[in-house]
């Protein structure tokens, strides 16, 4: 990637070309027509095929991204797995960040009913939801408290009511990549199986009202790729971002049953940072300009993307490593082509917020039979 050039781009195609697009592409409107493919990426190694590249670091016969009805890990009684084999053979696996262990804990007793994930930031939201879910799955009761099962750390938190399990995250690809691993594993030991997880959480909006909510189709990088890369033993790792397809489907059809709140489908971008990495003005860093702001946002929206947030691209690539049926929901808190600071009064906020709940809450209760 080119380093910024200080102290200000002097154009919008320097932006694009910041942003690792190659000199002879463009993501900007006039070149490339909402909803299209994004452009090859020019960090790939040469004479490697992407599919390749996406499936490094995965066991022979593992493939890469969500199972599909004609692949072995269909979702039918399907057991959740890693994609490592070293676990297997560990007398004891210490899940530190959770406070929990396979030999202290018994995890097919504490979880193996469990059939739906939802993760999202903050440890109030998280109790929140598995409060809003006992009552619309009729689990409630009055006065019932719902302990935190990770109360062992400060790092996360963790509550379950019946089949459901509501887990924070923290902010950014590292602490949900963490959180991940150990949640990954949690479910393998526990025997899961025909597990859905779904992050819900808030983002930014590119060209939506603020409080639309948007169901994510493929999680993109800054570059708008559709990979997420990481560093393994001092090597490139680029693993696909693809999400269920079907399950973005049954999503939105809760969404027009519910007729409570716009809901789109988009591409989501995630990136590593809340300022200068979302072309924020108001950081305490900042080199370029309001025009080449404008430039990077309209060329992703012509992209097909609709929503920026921190968590997306892990969330997918790791999700679909393991098997698991994926999905994203976020809502937008601004229109980012409006402006950079999240000004609304707070019962607003806490409104939009309780949306990606709902929606998700009625997809789990229909997929109970329950609705």
């Amino acid at each position: 990637m080119q380093p910024l050039p200080d102290p200000f781009l002097s154009s919008a195609e320097e932006v694009l070309r910041a942003a690792c697009l190659p000199p002879s592409k463009s993501l900007l409107p006039s070149a490339a027509p909402a909803g299209s493919s994004p452009p090859a990426s020019s960090v790939a190694d040469p004479g490697v095929p992407a599919q390749d590249r996406a499936v490094s670091c995965l066991p022979p016969g593992i493939l890469s991204g969500p199972p599909t009805r004609e692949d072995p890990r269909a979702y039918s009684d399907c057991l959740v797995q890693l994609s490592n084999p070293n676990v297997a053979a560990m007398k004891e696996d210490v899940l530190y960040h959770f406070s929990l262990s396979t030999s202290t804990h018994d995890f097919p007793a504490m979880f193996g009913d469990v059939k739906f994930v939802c993760v999202g930031g903050s440890p109030s939201r998280m109790n929140t939801f598995i409060r809003y879910v006992a009552a619309e799955l009729g689990l409630a009761h009055p006065g019932e408290e719902y302990p935190n099962i990770c109360a062992g750390t400060d790092r996360y938190a963790m509550y379950k009511v019946g089949p459901v399990l509501s887990v924070s995250h923290g902010m950014g690809i590292p602490s949900i990549a963490i959180m991940l691993h150990e949640l990954i594993k949690l479910l393998y030991h526990a025997r899961c199986s025909n597990v859905t997880i779904i992050r819900i959480g808030t983002s930014g909006g590119i060209g939506l009202e603020p409080g639309s909510v948007v169901i994510t189709q493929q999680a993109v990088d800054a570059c708008f790729k559709p990979e997420f890369e990481q560093i393994v033993l001092g090597k490139r790792v680029v693993r696909s971002t693809n999400l269920d397809e079907q399950l973005v489907q049954e999503l939105m059809q809760c969404s027009t049953n519910l007729n409570e709140f716009t809901t789109v489908v988009g591409n989501t971008m995630c990136t590593l940072d809340f300022y200068e990495g979302q072309g924020r003005l108001d950081g305490a860093l900042c080199c370029y300009t309001e025009k080449d702001k404008q430039a990077y946002l309209h060329a992703a929206h012509a992209a097909g993307i609709r929503n920026i947030e921190m968590e997306s691209s892990v969330f997918a690539a790791m999700c679909g490593a393991c098997g698991l049926r994926a999905a994203v929901v976020c809502v937008t808190l601004l229109d980012r082509l409006q402006g950079d600071q999240i000004n609304s009064p707070h019962e607003v906020l806490a409104e939009y917020q309780q949306r990606p709940q709902r929606l998700v809450g009625h997809f789990i209760k229909k997929s109970l039979g329950r609705a």
